[in-house]
This record gives structure tokens, sequence and C-alpha cells, in this order.
């Protein structure tokens, strides 16, 4: 049992956090859902990784809890069993556009053998660390913004515009069953949504981070071909040597890239990062493969990220006439995963200066939560906010996690309880401030 009298020089703010921590910690998974954390904690206990993640369970736990605050809940299906719940706190002037707080339901894979507690149990340790696949990407911020919008209407805030929340499926695959049929359909066209905040990144220091646009992604497949031949002869076109050939080529293209970067000259995400992920070549045998043959063929895969201000053209061309030239007998595949461009051509970037009014009100939210932002950034990987700025929707990627490390996606996936609750009192401002904004009209 817990006692005061073992803490004597602790704080009661710090008694109470420890008090919290320890009875979570030690609480079985059907504790009752009485504080943020463990609401928290029964969210990330919902399996939602890949291959097969469990989407059905948690959008129920996300309707009770929406309903339990009065919010609006629907529940709509494009694709089967690939549901993407909306809910929505209703404002005082529907003539004015809506706002939508985006967030994903789907996790990647976790190992559980690489982790030091189970990724699905969100463990929550005596020093405030909630483990567990999803905590930073992105489930903190499904429920920080319900948390929000319970402390506000428990304070009698009543916003002007219409709030929705959305919790798609699959972003963790590209989304092209989730945010991607979402945003091109008629029921998002009705909500007349004039401003986005997405799912951001943790800040390893003391400023919030901000995206305003994304790195879109390209799957570059490349096939060479050529005459095979024994082991021992040397001759020209060979399927082998064209292929090492593009990868000599690529590689020094990436490092021209990556110059920039190490000099200091643009961020990781404001060049264009080509990266090898698979080469598949040679014959087979019974014990590994045939190694007086040269094969016929070869074939190698890269991961390329384009900054928005990239010319997709530009990139095509120098793959087809530098990486791949079929005068080398090799063939080439592109697969493009999502945009860079919007609905009129141009890229996919919020503006982040006065020529958008929601950055104004953005910012000063902050400030009046007693953040501060760090320099805008283009996100080096890629989100579901992509779709929405295909719209030419203003759209912000935003977690406020701050002195946190980075680890979305790597083993021991965690989030300080301070960390997330204090998140909560800033999307309270943030969503004080753009849902009484009323100068952008219907924008």
């Amino acid at each position: 049992m817990f006692n005061d009298r073992h803490f004597p020089l602790l704080p009661s703010f710090a008694l109470l956090l420890l008090f919290l921590r320890l009875t979570l910690a030690t609480s079985p998974p059907q504790q009752d859902l009485e504080t943020p954390i463990a609401r928290f904690q029964k969210y990330l206990r919902f399996n939602t990784a890949h291959p097969n993640p469990n989407y059905t369970a948690p959008v129920s736990f996300l309707t009770s809890l929406a309903q339990s605050l009065g919010l609006k809940t629907r529940t709509l299906e494009f694709v089967p069993n690939k549901p993407t719940l909306l809910i929505t706190w209703q404002g005082s002037n529907p003539s004015l556009s809506s706002l939508l707080f985006n967030s994903h339901l789907d996790s990647v894979p976790a190992e559980p053998s690489k982790w030091t507690h189970p990724p699905f149990s969100a463990t929550l340790t005596p020093e405030g660390k909630i483990f567990a696949r999803g905590a930073q990407d992105d489930k903190c911020i499904a429920i920080q913004y319900l948390e929000a919008i319970r402390n506000l209407k428990a304070r009698n805030f009543v916003p002007t515009r219409t709030i929705h929340i959305s919790f798609v499926p699959d972003e963790e695959i590209g989304g092209i069953d989730g945010a991607d049929k979402f945003v091109k359909s008629n029921e998002f066209k009705d909500l007349d949504v004039g401003f986005v905040l997405d799912e951001g990144q943790a800040s390893v220091n003391d400023e919030f981070r901000v995206f305003y646009a994304d790195r879109s992604p390209w799957n570059l497949i490349i096939k060479a071909r050529g005459v095979p031949g024994h082991g021992s002869r040397m001759y020209d076109n060979g399927a082998m040597e064209n292929l090492m050939n593009s990868i000599e080529i690529i590689n020094r293209f990436r490092d021209s890239q990556f110059d920039v970067v190490k000099a200091g000259k643009a961020a990781n995400s404001e060049v264009i990062s080509v990266n090898p992920v698979f080469l598949k070549a040679g014959i087979p045998s019974p014990t590994g493969f045939v190694m007086n043959m040269q094969p016929s063929e070869a074939e190698a895969g890269f991961d390329l990220r384009l900054p928005p201000t990239t010319d997709p053209e530009l990139v095509k061309k120098r793959i087809a006439e530098e990486w791949a030239p079929a005068v080398r007998n090799m063939t080439y595949e592109i697969i493009e995963k999502g945009p860079l461009r919007d609905y009129m051509g141009r890229p996919l970037m919020t503006a982040i200066d006065d020529s958008n009014p929601w950055w104004s009100v953005f910012k000063q939210a902050i400030a009046a939560a007693g953040g501060k932002l760090a320099k805008p950034e283009i996100l080096s990987s890629t989100t579901d906010a992509r779709f929405m700025r295909q719209l030419g929707i203003p759209t912000f990627g935003f977690s406020p996690m701050t002195n946190t490390p980075i680890l979305l996606h790597d083993h021991n996936e965690f989030l300080k309880d301070t960390v997330f609750l204090r998140g909560i009192e800033v999307y309270e401002h943030i969503i004080r401030a753009l849902s009484s904004f009323e100068e952008a009209g219907s924008i």
C-alpha cells in the first residue's frame, strides 16, 4: 500500500504522480478507465500491427469514449474490414469551414524478443515510461485529442467551428485504403474542412516540431539483362556488370545529396534520398548458387524519397538516361506511393508565412500553451497529410512530444506520462484557438 511517510521529501504533485504510476503499473489490464493515462494504456493494448491489424476493438473503444463525451460518431467503411471512425464536436457557426484532427489506427509490427516489455502491454514503469508499439506513432495524439475535448467541455467551452477527429486505417502501408479513399469520398467533401492537423514526430529538445510538407516515396526496381556465360570469361554488357555500373552511378548521386546534408546546407528531408533495399541475382543450386556461371538477369530495388520542391520529370529523366538506360539492356519500374503536386499542380506544401492565416493562429496557440516551436520542417518520411494537401487544404504535422527520443518503428518505443499529459494541455490551447478563429471565413 502507498504511504507518503516513505517519501517525506517529495512535493505533493510528485507524490500524486508517483502514486498514479505505481497504481497503473501494478494494476491488471482490466483496470477502470478513470484517468487519461489509463485510457491511453487501454488503447495501446489493442494489437493493430500489420499484417493483421485488429481494427474492430479499438474503433469500438474510441466510439464509446467519444459518446461518453457527448460527441457524434460515424463509422465509414470504404474497403471491407477497414473502418474509418469519424467523431464530431458541432460548432456554433456551421457556415465556417471545419477543423480536422487526424490520426491512424494501425501500427508497424514489433519483435517481442527485442523489447524490454511486451510491445502491446502498455507497461508503465516507475520512471513514468509507457512502453508500447504506437506510443509515439501515433496513438498518443488520438487519445490526446479526446482528452483535450473532455477538459474543454468541462470548462463549458463551445467551439465556433465544427471539430472533426478521424481515425483511419492502413497509414503504415501507404494509406490507399484509408485516408486516400476518405478524402476522395462525398462524406469528406460534406465536412467542408478548412484546416487539418495530422501526426508529427518527437523532439529531442524542448522545442515542438511542426511539419509543413512530407517527402514522397518512390519504389524503384531496376532489371538488367545480358548474355550468360562461363564464370571465367570477361565480356561486355553482362547482366551483373550492367547492374553494378548502375549501382555505382546511383551511389555517386546519393553521395552528392548526402554531402549537402553533411555540409549543413540542407536538412536530410530537403534532399532526394536513394537507398538500396534489395539485390536479386545468381542461379540457385542445392548448396547456394552456381559459382561458375554468369546469370542472364539481375535486379535491384531502391527506396527514393522526393521533397515537394523536386521536379519529378527530371528525376524520371535521370533514371531513364543514367541509372537504367535501355542501351545497356536495362528496364525499370517506378512505383509512386503518393502525389508530389496538389490538384492545381503546386508542390504539396502548406504555407508557413502570413499568406496562411492558420499558421499565425497555430503559432499563437503554442505560445499561449507556454511552448516554443522549432523551425518548420519537411518530414523526411511520409504521412496521410499528403492526401489532404493534395486537395489544397492547409495541413500541418504535429505531435506534442518534447525532450523525447525518436522511437517510432524502433524497439522499446515509449512515451513518458508527463509528456503525454503535457500534450493534452497543448491540444486544449490549439483546439480553443483554431476553433474560435473566424477571420478566415469559409476557407
